[in-house]
């Protein structure tokens, strides 16, 4: 924090570019923190946002409904196959802390007090509150925190760049889902399994070799553990497919939806359940099924109306079928990228990828300077017109998804330029 002792301050966004109060122009590569959609200022959001706030701002979820809201949770059990109800949040860490909620309590319900152990995979990352941190554990993020949060089954994820000695990866695939199939088998105390959904992308960017996650759904029905999955970051698109889990041919039994969800304008997000979930919480008031949660900007009315805005202009404009062309435009650039001296690997799917960043290209170490790599990055993408974050080694690359072919280029070229610019400070 010590490094941070100014900021730009940001004053208009337009397009895919942020203006600072000295009138810089930076190209937002992180998607203002990966939620972004259609770029800043979009008349269509913005217009729904000015509409639903002369009408209602705000009212209370608490034994009342509002119609934006409603008409949310109907477009979303739309869009998802398997999915009954829906529980509106404001973040992605709350949509999480609900999903484990409902996830432990379904099992009290029926009646189940044995199934209180959650499984995850390792380096997952579910948001930074104590529920969510507990199951998406990341050491660099959270080992402070170790000994206050709850205790989870971690299970390894393939890694293509990182594979154990004596495996190809075919067999570290087979050893990883063997290894949770083994657990499951001989442990009836797993109530949920969790993992987001088609790649790890705060835990550097990890995408799933193909079948992993419908190998661990199929794991899970076998052995009655309830699949949660988390689509905060993956679905909307930015891994190329609306909904990530139907890609991945996978059906979780809880969905956790946020970020893209309003085309990144507002605050809100979401966790909806099958059917089998929901019913359980269902009984007289004598039997304390309800489950005790809430938030005070639940099912926000103007967070909702530009969501069903949002959604609407993905099926306007196509932008599904815009991103996986426009996506192509990354695989232009790997060659170049990978031929930096500092860049040992290259991750990317959809409109998201991870170069990561290496001391030594044979041994594979990770750069580990004594200044932070994001402040660096920062300060170097800066001067090329381009705002870029780091996590770790890993420099992401998350632009707004309806980027133009042209500012992905840009993006990328100006990436380049920054990477080789930084290169003589991270060494």
């Amino acid at each position: 924090m010590k490094e941070w002792n100014s900021f730009d301050k940001i004053t208009t966004g337009k397009g895919m570019w942020l203006i600072d109060s000295k009138g810089n122009r930076m190209l937002d590569g992180v998607a203002s923190m990966w939620c972004n959609v259609w770029g800043h200022s979009n008349p269509e959001l913005v217009k729904a946002i000015v509409n639903q706030s002369k009408k209602l701002q705000h009212s209370s979820m608490f034994n009342l409904t509002n119609e934006p809201a409603e008409k949310l949770a109907e477009n979303l059990v739309k869009i998802s196959p398997g999915m009954y109800k829906v529980f509106f949040s404001d973040n992605g860490s709350t949509a999480m802390e609900i999903a484990i909620k409902l996830s432990l309590q379904y099992w009290k319900n029926i009646g189940e007090r044995k199934k209180t152990k959650i499984a995850t995979i390792e380096n997952g990352y579910h948001g930074d509150t104590f529920g969510a941190m507990s199951v998406g554990y990341v050491p660099e993020f959270f080992g402070k925190f170790k000994e206050q949060l709850f205790s989870t089954i971690q299970f390894p994820v393939p890694n293509k760049y990182r594979i154990p000695k004596g495996f190809t990866f075919s067999d570290y695939q087979n050893y990883c889902i063997e290894n949770i199939e083994k657990k499951f088998s001989k442990n009836n105390n797993i109530a949920a399994f969790i993992m987001e959904s088609g790649a790890q992308v705060a835990g550097g960017v990890i995408i799933y070799p193909k079948g992993f996650q419908r190998m661990i759904s199929k794991i899970c029905k076998k052995y009655d553990v309830l699949f949660v999955l988390d689509e905060i970051a993956t679905g909307f698109g930015r891994l190329g497919s609306m909904i990530q889990y139907q890609e991945q041919k996978s059906t979780p039994d809880i969905v956790a939806y946020g970020k893209m969800l309003t085309g990144g304008y507002l605050t809100m997000a979401a966790t909806l359940t099958n059917k089998k979930i929901y019913d359980s919480y269902l009984g007289e008031f004598n039997d304390w099924k309800h489950l005790f949660h809430g938030h005070t900007y639940t099912g926000n009315p103007i967070a909702a109306a530009v969501a069903n805005e949002n959604l609407k202009m993905y099926q306007k404009n196509n932008l599904i079928r815009r991103i996986q062309k426009t996506s192509k435009v990354f695989e232009k650039f790997y060659q170049e990228i990978s031929e930096i001296d500092i860049v040992g690997d290259i991750r990317h799917k959809g409109m998201l990828m991870g170069i990561e960043l290496v001391t030594n290209k044979k041994k594979k170490t990770p750069i580990n300077p004594k200044r932070s790599i994001n402040k660096i990055f920062f300060e170097e993408g800066k001067k090329q017109g381009i705002y870029l974050r780091t996590l770790g080694n890993i420099v992401m690359l998350v632009p707004p998804l309806a980027i133009s072919e042209k500012e992905l280029d840009l993006l990328l070229n100006r990436t380049i330029r920054t990477i080789k610019a930084a290169r003589s400070k991270v060494v």
